[in-house]
Parts: structure tokens; sequence; C-alpha cells
């Protein structure tokens, strides 16, 4: 199951917002002075439409011959339909901002989207990022915005307190939290009424199963692999079971929200939340200790010299196939792609994660939770998500993650019912094998 900021909340637009959207979006063209005009269509969400105009403005302020003007379209599955529908007819904007990794297929990238592999646009992309813009062995986007880290939150001042250290594999995980359960504490946080949070301990320990199956996404696109016959992956399950049967979730688990849980977690209440990084720069300005008490580990798995973290990667800037200024719009997306681009982007927004841009540096005061993602992006720890690899997800995980982390379900019998619950979708995109 996708977790994007999509998902995670935001009125979704009605149908009479998508038909005005596509109605007001046309191509970019040439103004009276020659400047050539680039459109650039963007979701109205206020961070999404805050970052697109200042990377927006930056441009445009260092390129008098080029202007980007941005537009917008509705958030969620409508906004999806406004993509999908320009593409199809030939009218989308020059430029478009739009998720990285799975949902990118359903775009039918080479026909719809400009080629970019082994252009110049992409000198400053890091190299980790390219596989989730791709299909074929064709590159169609350039990142924008930052990175997600999945994966624990974690009290610092309670680690101190208690003498502990960041875990490096499960076992030493549990540990801790025997001994944060001893101190009173809750080991670890989970809010159930927010279902789509009870996914974290599947989906952040992808880059555990990666590094013991490095084949898995490809297999389990293909239907070759499954979550219960393959055991690193079959762990995610094993370990919402774990926590729960050592009692260390806080009391009344199954109606608390997510707002609860960091507030838990920030007063020190609760030691562990496993989510994703995005969720703190929001509380920044009524809990400025967000920056330094809260940190950042991966899942851990077996193999110490191995401990890493998954990676939600930021989304895309593409450009349309059929644009009228493909050499501009590409020295746009250079720009977005470019520490220029991350700075502009910086101006307005706090990362929640690494930028995945070659020479864009966090600012000094990003908060503790980032600076410890990218440390395992530097070390090279670090892998997507199994969302960004392939298109195969179900609508039920988190009902599942839910029961099996409340000892409703076996994990065995968790890992069976998702490798059901996506099938369907997997034939309704066609995917050999299905």
């Amino acid at each position: 199951m996708q977790i994007s900021h999509r998902r995670l909340g935001g009125a979704v637009a009605a149908v009479g917002m998508a038909l005005t959207a596509l109605t007001a979006c046309g191509s970019g063209g040439d103004s009276a002075d020659g400047t050539v005009e680039l459109s650039f269509l963007v979701d109205n969400s206020e961070t999404t439409l805050s970052q697109a105009n200042a990377v927006a403005d930056a441009f445009n302020a260092a390129n008098k011959d080029i202007k980007v003007e941005v537009e917008t379209r509705p958030q969620g599955t409508e906004g999806d339909n406004v993509v999908k529908t320009r593409l199809s007819t030939g009218e989308m904007s020059d430029v478009f901002w739009y998720n990285s990794g799975s949902l990118l297929q359903a775009l039918n990238p080479e026909r719809s989207l400009a080629d970019l592999t082994g252009d110049p646009v992409l000198s400053k992309v890091e190299e980790g990022f390219l596989p989730v813009v791709s299909q074929d062995e064709k590159v169609y986007g350039v990142p924008i915005g930052s990175a997600t880290g999945g994966g624990i939150l974690y009290n610092r001042k309670v680690y101190a307190e208690l003498g502990l250290q960041v875990p490096r594999t499960w076992a030493e995980f549990m540990a801790n939290n025997e001994k944060i359960k001893a101190a009173g504490k809750t080991a670890v946080i989970s809010t159930y009424k927010d279902s789509w949070s009870s996914q974290l301990f599947v989906l952040a320990d992808f880059y555990n199963v990666q590094a013991a199956v490095p084949s898995f996404a490809q297999d389990y696109t293909a239907n070759k692999a499954k979550f219960a016959t393959t055991p690193a992956a079959l762990t995610g399950f094993q370990h919402l079971a774990d926590v729960n049967a050592k009692g260390y979730q806080n009391k009344g688990y199954g109606s608390a929200t997510v707002d609860q849980g960091l507030k838990l977690l920030l007063e020190g209440e609760g030691a562990h939340f496993p989510l994703l990084s995005f969720t703190l720069p929001p509380l920044l300005k009524d809990n400025p200790e967000v920056a330094t008490d809260i940190g950042f580990f991966g899942v851990p798995g077996d193999d110490p010299a191995k401990a890493g973290a998954t990676i939600w990667e930021p989304a895309a800037v593409y450009a349309a196939k059929g644009t009228e200024h493909l050499a501009e719009a590409k020295e746009f997306m250079a720009f977005v792609a470019s520490p220029e681009g991350i700075e502009a982007i910086g101006k307005v927004s706090t990362p929640t994660g690494p930028y995945r841009v070659a020479g864009a540096k966090l600012p000094d005061d990003a908060i503790q939770a980032v600076k410890d993602i990218q440390a395992y992006i530097d070390a090279g720890l670090s892998a997507p998500a199994l969302e960004y690899l392939s298109p195969v997800k179900g609508p039920s995980l988190e009902q599942i993650t839910v029961a099996v982390g409340s000892g409703l379900t076996e994990p065995a019998e968790g890992a069976a019912q998702y490798d059901k619950d996506v099938e369907k979708q997997a034939k309704q995109l066609g995917l050999s094998g299905w």
C-alpha cells in the first residue's frame, strides 16, 4: 500500500474542480517579446504550490528568455485523472509535477513523456534516484523537493537517560524495548486509529528484504515471489507480532491517532514510533525541540554491518513528449535538479529528508532525524521503498497490519492475506505472470 502525502490527508477536490483545471491548463507559448512561456502543472496542496512557485520564481529571475507559469490541478484521484487525460489527449503542460515510482508506469511514459536518458539535465541527479523515474532503462524525470525516511523515530533524551545505543539489529532493538518498558515508558508507540501508520514495520523493512533478496521487487512484480513464502519479506509481519506479544505498545493503541502518538514521543512518555519522517517538520512551530530531541534509525535487520534504511523518494518533474519547447523545458528541469533549485525550495519548505541532487546540502538547522537519514544515504545503506520499484500493491495492507499488530492474525496468515490482496490490482494492470 502506497504511503504518500496525498494519502495522509488534505481535501480531494470535486469533479468540477478537475474540469476547471482541465480547461484552464494549456501548453506554454511565446510572448510578444520573444520570451518562451513554459506551463508547469502541479497539485494544489499548499506545500506543493509553495515549492513550485519558489523554484519557478528563482528560475525566472535567472532566465530572461524563459518564463515558467505555475498552473494547478486537484489532488488525489481527481488530479491523477487530470494528468492521465491531458497526457492521452496531447494537452499536457510543458512540464508537470507527479509521483516517482510505480505510479509513473500508469502514465505509459514511453509514449507520453520526454526521454531524458543520457541527457545533461540529469547531471546533478543522484544515481540512486534514477530507478524510480525509469522504465525499460529509460529515464523520464528529475527529483523535486526532499526524500522521506521510513523507519523508527526515537526520543534521544530517553535514550540518554537510560544509557541506550541506537540498535543495529532487531535483537538489540528488542533489548532496548525491554529496558524502556522496565523504566515505565511505552517502548513502541502504535496508533491504529490512523491505520496507515500500522504498515511501517512491513514497508520500512524493505531495505532488509532487498539486502537479503536483491531480486525480490522484480520477482514480486512478475508473480514469482510472495511475502508469505519469502522469509525476509515475512519478517516485517513477524515484527508486528513480536512487539505486540511482548506488551511493548501504548495503552489504547487501537484507538490512538498519529497526533497522539507524536505527543507521546515528544514528551518522552514513548521512546519509539515506527513512522515516516515527513510527520516531524509540521511540529516545529509549536515544538522547536523536535529538531534536536527526535532522531531516526532504520528498521533493524540481522546483520549489524548492513544496518540501513528504507527511503520514500521525492516526487519528480517530467516533460510532456509533445511539448513544443523541449529545450527550454530541459533547462527548467536542470534548474529544479540543481543546488540552486534546491536552495530556492529550501527557503519555503523544511526538508523532510535528504535531497537527491549532488551538491545540494541540508541546511545547518535541519532536524536531527533528517540528518540521521542523510547518514544512511551517504553510507550507501539505503533502498527505495518497494512501491517505488514495483506497481504491485493492494488496498488492504493497513487493515491486515492492524490485525497482526493487535495479535488477532498470525504473521504468516497476514502475509498470505496480503499476497491475495494484491492479485486483483496486478491483473488490472495487465502484468505478465498474473
